[in-house]
């Protein structure tokens, strides 16, 4: 029997879970869904870049990824919110609870979308079968309007045989739509498209892809491996040409992998240069550092290897890393390991700045994760480690000392007391009169 795959995703998210929460707080207010909007930036300054936008924004050509000054120019009466992380957990959590009450096989890929595998759950829809309804079209009918009934806002629901399809099936028309991608309509409606709109094929793969005469997922999919080889290397080409014709055999997993990376990375207000990195980016970095660090120790676990990246204001994604002799979590570490990365990456005569270049996206990460237990220290962290320890045993040996001398005084200032009134005029330990 053949799994039945649903993949679920909020359509236009952020901006749908800022929309609903505003009109909540005031049901007079405008739509963000139906009036140009985006969210992105810093909507005082109109820094930053669209983070989501509206389908109305669509139109006048408003894209993600874009900066604010950008899409202001094509659309001059765009509405700019900022972003609400606080709003954006509770919707998706409410989302996930409504998506784990037909299955329990519940694979949340990110903070908006989620796989289900609905293979065992048409006894929950019996009425509806009984009725005449198809199987599974009208689980996915029922799911998609409660969320949008209960919640406020909308999904897409893409329905296969396997997640790679569901997944390509929920990125068809929208919003508050059903899509089916069953093998058996791969020809008719995967091939078609063009290669760039593939799951896992990026801009710049299509790029070299088209260049090589591959425009469509079709041409992709029937392209000979050997040519492909040579293009994209064996993993890409292997993995690209599987999706391409629908091939996957990953199930829906209902508890996360651990976690192979750990990483932190924000797009700035503004556009950081060689004039204002040391006053606004490093001050970022080291904050990411630090908050890398945090979760390391968070999951009791260190990494070996440290990098960073940025994203210039052309959207070219540069990186640099390093491996250390050592695993580690310590927030110093990874931060100054972060600031000399940084360095290397901006300054100097091959340096980025060098080339006139400007940051939009600043990142820390993790990799190489160690979950050993046990972790032997190289001589410099013994040394360091050594060190503190000696401090902390001076400064109780100075505390115990202090306490002593202040005892010395207490029970000189009693022989006095006692020498002139008597040994029973004070003791140790009494209530003197108020």
């Amino acid at each position: 029997m053949d799994r039945i795959i649903f993949h679920i995703d909020v359509n236009s998210a952020f901006l749908s879970w800022s929309a609903v929460k505003r009109l909540r707080e005031d049901p007079n207010a405008a739509d963000l869904r139906l009036i140009p909007s985006a969210v992105g930036g810093d909507v005082q300054t109109r820094h930053g870049i669209i983070t989501a936008k509206s389908i109305p924004a669509k139109k006048y050509g408003v894209t993600t990824g874009e900066p604010v000054v950008s899409a202001l120019k094509k659309c001059p009466q765009l509405v700019l919110i900022p972003g609400d992380r606080a709003t954006y957990r509770e919707y998706s959590a409410d989302f996930i609870s409504i998506l784990k009450k037909y299955t329990d096989k519940v694979e949340k890929v990110s903070i908006d979308e989620a796989f289900l595998d609905m293979t065992d759950s048409a006894h929950l829809f019996a009425e509806e079968i009984a009725n005449g309804e198809a199987y599974p079209l009208c689980a996915a009918r029922h799911i998609k309007d409660e969320i949008r009934d209960t919640l406020g806002f909308t999904v897409n629901v893409g329905i296969s045989t396997n997640k790679i399809l569901a997944k390509m099936a929920s990125d068809f028309e929208k919003p508050d739509k059903i899509h089916t991608l069953y093998p058996d309509e791969i020809q008719t409606k995967l091939w078609p498209l063009p290669v760039g709109s593939l799951f896992g094929c990026g801009s710049r793969t299509a790029e070299k892809l088209t260049g090589m005469g591959i425009r469509t997922i079709g041409e992709l999919a029937q392209t000979d491996m050997g040519l492909l080889r040579s293009i994209l290397g064996n993993k890409s080409a292997e993995y690209l040409h599987n999706n391409a014709n629908g091939i996957s055999t990953s199930p829906v997993r209902t508890v996360r992998e651990k976690a192979k990376s750990y990483s932190n990375e924000t797009t700035t207000s503004e556009d950081i240069s060689d004039a204002n990195y040391e006053s606004i980016g490093l001050p970022i970095v080291r904050k990411l550092a630090d908050s890398v660090a945090k979760r390391l120790k968070a999951d009791g676990v260190r990494a070996f290897t440290v990098y960073v990246i940025v994203k210039t204001s052309e959207f070219a994604r540069h990186t640099r890393q390093t491996t250390l002799t050592v695993s580690t979590n310590d927030p110093r570490v990874i931060r100054e390991t972060a600031e000399q990365l940084m360095y290397a990456l901006l300054h100097g005569p091959e340096g980025l700045f060098s080339q006139g270049a400007r940051m939009r996206l600043i990142g820390v990460g993790c990799s190489n994760i160690d979950r050993e237990g046990y972790h032997q220290m190289d001589l410099f962290s013994w040394a360091e480690t050594k060190k503190a320890e000696d401090q902390k045993r001076e400064e109780k040996r100075k505390r115990e000392l202090q306490i002593e001398e202040k005892k010395k005084k207490l029970d000189g200032m009693m022989e006095k007391v006692q020498s002139r009134y008597g040994e029973k005029s004070l003791r140790k330990g009494m209530h003197l009169p108020e």
